[in-house]
């Protein structure tokens, strides 16, 4: 669906404005590549923020309700990352200071 709001004419993304559900998808199909990754929600809800320019609160709202449904499956998720770090954390570089 094209909307008037510039930022969403060039990509063809759907608009939160005009396409809710759309945009709602388009969200949690994001927020699932996040957990592909093994990203927590803070680097969910920022990576959202900086590259899709989604705002937090959002993401967060997409996010608990994806928990609500799947509370199992997060569960497992977050026990997993906690023990695990993230394929994110393990491409940045480390640096030492001495």
């Amino acid at each position: 669906m094209w909307c008037g709001h510039e930022r969403h004419r060039d990509h063809g993304l759907p608009c939160f404005h005009c396409d809710p559900r759309g945009y709602i998808r388009m969200v949690q199909h994001l927020i699932e590549k996040c957990l592909v990754l093994r990203m927590s929600w803070d680097d969910t809800v920022h990576a959202l923020a900086r590259r899709a320019g989604i705002r937090p609160l959002i993401t967060l709202t997409v996010w608990k309700e994806l928990l609500k449904e799947n509370r199992s499956f997060f569960h497992e998720y977050f026990r997993e990352i906690s023990i695990r770090p993230s394929v994110c954390e393990s491409l940045r570089p480390s640096y030492s200071i001495h």
